[in-house]
């Protein structure tokens, strides 16, 4: 396993760091000072800024390189175009699987170094912001939800949408996901719902809530700040998380929130391992709640399109992804970058994740897949 991944931060050695190789694009990540902020600008527009192993070679030493510097104050990392970033590329990925073992292989290969990515993020040990504008998605969330600063505005679409193509929640969403307030994490992660906007923060993925069109002018104030040569990261995170709320926002009057009320409370029983301790079982709940007249109708309706949705979904994506989230709640972040690593590593040999992929976004028009094993009781 990487050193990266390790329980513990180790120091790099050049020959640790990734370099760029021949035919990585030159310009799909675009770096710039301004006076103490540092900018990462992920610039693949056309293809929603999905991340790939040129990218991920790219940021890796520009990290480690201002980590080191006394000039680089913040890191802001935001996306160029309607997303942030929509995920990692699992288009090319699939169609290297079907390469057979040496593809499969690369595939692994290249996890292991988005997971390196995804883990330094997690334990920089400068103030790091990301601007979650626009959709973010898959691999854009292992970029953002590690990060002390996670910015949402009312463009934001977050999911994890892994169980949709034949994956699981990887980047990290084994550690975050179980961490969510209640059983947010485990519906999030089974059903691949997507939240909108200011529900972003208010579920608690992100730790801000700002309108779009103040991020340049927050970009602007963060390059002006100051910290004493003495000041502690603690001190340095209070002085920005201070300066992130001045542009902060209210949730916008006629902003529908999701995940509320009655169904919250349904999502927190049905999704609970103590109600609810197999796949099997959390259906069963959902089925008794459709036919449950004292829940209400706005309930029933819930519980009938949640059931059908994670009967769409692959079933041994959804059986790993819940066991994930079992036990994900006791991993470290480190533990769950090499759990997930050796996870990836099986998803790739797996029939589920190029049908998927190719189901859903290769093959026009996107059909349903057809998954190996069809049902959850194969």
């Amino acid at each position: 396993m990487n050193a990266a991944l390790t329980g513990q931060r180790l120091m790099s050695t050049e020959a640790e760091i990734p370099r760029e190789l021949p035919g990585d694009e030159p310009d799909d990540v675009l770096f710039n000072n301004i006076y103490g902020v540092r900018t990462i600008e992920l610039n693949r527009p056309k293809k929603l800024n999905s991340l790939n192993g040129s990218m991920a070679r790219k940021i890796i030493p520009r990290l480690k390189e201002w980590e080191k510097s006394q000039m680089a104050n913040v890191v802001i990392i935001k996306g160029a175009g309607r997303a942030f970033c929509a995920g990692g590329d699992v288009a090319a990925l699939a169609q290297q699987n079907t390469q057979g073992p040496k593809g499969q292989e690369e595939s692994t290969e290249y996890f292991s170094l988005e997971y390196r990515l995804d883990h330094l993020v997690a334990t920089y040990s400068k103030p790091y912001v990301a601007f979650m504008d626009g959709i973010t998605m898959g691999g854009g969330v292992g970029l953002s939800v590690h990060a002390p600063f996670r910015i949402a505005t009312e463009k934001t679409v977050f999911a994890m949408p892994e169980t949709t193509i034949g994956f699981f929640p990887d980047v990290g969403g084994t550690f975050f996901l179980p961490r969510l307030d209640g059983q947010i994490g485990t519906y999030l992660a089974l059903t691949s719902e997507q939240l909108k906007g200011p529900n972003v923060f208010y579920n608690g993925i992100a730790t801000h809530y700002i309108d779009s069109t103040s991020l340049p002018d927050l970009e602007a104030r963060l390059a002006e700040l100051h910290f004493r040569d003495t000041a502690s990261l603690p001190d340095r995170l209070s002085i920005i998380n201070a300066t992130i709320s001045e542009f902060s926002t209210g949730i916008p009057r006629d902003t529908p929130l999701q995940l509320t009320g009655a169904i919250r409370t349904a999502i927190d029983t049905v999704f609970s391992p103590a109600h609810s301790p197999t796949l099997p079982s959390i259906l069963s709940s959902l089925d008794a709640l459709t036919s449950d007249t004292t829940a209400g109708p706005t309930v029933q309706d819930w519980a009938s399109k949640t059931r059908a949705t994670i009967l769409e979904r692959s079933p041994t994506s959804l059986l790993v992804a819940l066991r994930a989230m079992r036990e994900g709640a006791r991993w470290s972040v480190a533990e769950a970058f090499q759990r997930e690593h050796r996870i990836a590593a099986r998803f790739m040999r797996h029939p589920d994740f190029v049908e998927g992929v190719s189901a859903r976004l290769i093959r026009k028009p996107a059909e349903r897949p057809r998954w190996r094993p069809e049902r959850i009781e194969e």
